[in-house]
């Protein structure tokens, strides 16, 4: 069949590739014992990936009988990534290579960009942070091949405005997205960052191996990623798993709808119960005056009230979705800790019937970043090293 031969090269390409990001340096032979080709075969494809930028050579093999063998890696300016957090406060972004190995950081205020020129405020914003990472590498906006922004809330798919999010200002136009991919010159996913939390989780953290999992982030707000058969569920609008708005026993309703002003911080619902603000005022209504959620948490009753809270908003979850794990995540996920965890089990027992494991989040350094990065590393994974 005419491009058959094509197709395979293209396809050996891309396993020779896959198996350096996995591996590091790897020697013509290694490589060809790990992809089941000649050595011919695996010589005329390192000299293809290397006349192509795609790989380079990294030194030679020694300490070891016979002649030294040259080692290759894949190129680490074959394309570069930027990865961003957004919240209320600001913006952060991280610049990294084809590899994954960050290059530079920046951390912009949400009002530290004077509002001048052409473009949304977000938009400057945005791309003051995005210019301080790439200025840290020693790079400049030609150089990103793509870039995923995680936010709070979610793309609506049939309209591309931000939903969910009322306490995130200036990033609800729906022109937003096309402004940002104008002004930093490449390709712009927006993604919700529950959802790239998650991503994180399944890829290096407590989800790796479970196809069916649920991520519940516990923090200044509240939400969920709900994991099944290895794809996030997202729902019609992008709200899937927005369980801040649960309504539960005790919780005043969340009215106005999710989109509301009113709305902000949930208003109501589960988020009212167990987010950081309602820890601090269960702590204070013990006559307690902590510093902050990981000072609250350190009393054991206020643990086992936050506790007795969680476990009833994922016992509704749990009944519904019927995962086989739950990650606990955010701050005061990460505060309370394993006697949180342990507390939030042993509360969950009787109240809904599925069983899941409850894990805490593993994950070093912020989740949502972890997940942004992945994400468009993938992405520019799938584009560069498709040789075809």
């Amino acid at each position: 069949m005419a491009g058959t031969p094509r197709v395979l090269r293209a396809m050996n390409d891309r396993a020779a590739l896959e198996l350096l990001v996995t591996h590091g340096p790897l020697t013509r032979t290694r490589i060809g014992e790990l992809t089941g080709l000649s050595k011919p075969t695996a010589s005329q494809l390192l000299g293809r990936l290397e006349a192509a930028g795609l790989v380079r050579t990294t030194g030679n093999v020694t300490g070891r009988p016979g002649p030294s063998a040259q080692l290759y890696e894949v190129n680490p300016a074959a394309a570069y990534v930027a990865a961003l957090s957004a919240d209320p406060a600001g913006v952060t972004a991280v610049v990294a290579d084809i590899t994954g190995a960050v290059a530079g950081e920046a951390r912009i205020a949400a009002d530290a960009v004077v509002a001048e020129g052409a473009g949304s405020g977000t938009a400057r914003v945005v791309t003051a942070a995005v210019d301080g990472a790439l200025g840290k590498a020693g790079l400049g906006r030609d150089a990103l091949h793509g870039v995923v922004i995680g936010t709070p809330g979610a793309l609506d798919p049939r309209t591309g405005e931000l939903r969910y999010a009322p306490h995130l200002p200036g990033w609800h136009s729906r022109s937003l997205l096309g402004e940002l991919g104008d002004a930093l010159g490449a390709p712009v996913v927006i993604e919700n960052d529950v959802n790239l939390a998650a991503l994180a989780e399944q890829y290096e953290g407590s989800a790796q191996d479970h196809d069916d999992f649920v991520l519940v982030w516990v923090d200044e707000g509240v939400g969920a990623a709900i994991v099944l058969g290895g794809t996030l569920l997202r729902g019609a609008t992008g709200g899937a798993g927005e369980i801040g708005y649960m309504p539960l026993p005790g919780a005043p309703l969340a009215r106005g709808g999710p989109d509301a002003a009113a709305a902000a911080d949930a208003g109501g619902g589960f988020q009212s119960l167990v987010g950081q603000p309602a820890v601090l005022g269960i702590a204070r209504g013990l006559g307690l005056e902590p510093a902050g959620v990981g000072e609250a948490l350190a009393d054991a009753r206020v643990v086992d009230e936050v506790a007795r809270r969680l476990a009833t908003g994922l016992a509704a979850v749990v009944a519904v979705v019927d995962p086989e794990l739950v990650v606990l995540s955010g701050t005061v996920a990460q505060a309370g800790g394993e006697r949180l965890r342990a507390r939030v089990e042993e509360e969950l027992t009787g109240l809904a019937l599925p069983r899941p494991q409850l894990r805490i989040s593993d994950i070093e350094g912020d989740p949502i970043l972890t997940g942004a990065l992945r994400t468009a590393l993938v992405q520019a994974r799938d584009a560069v090293f498709d040789t075809a």
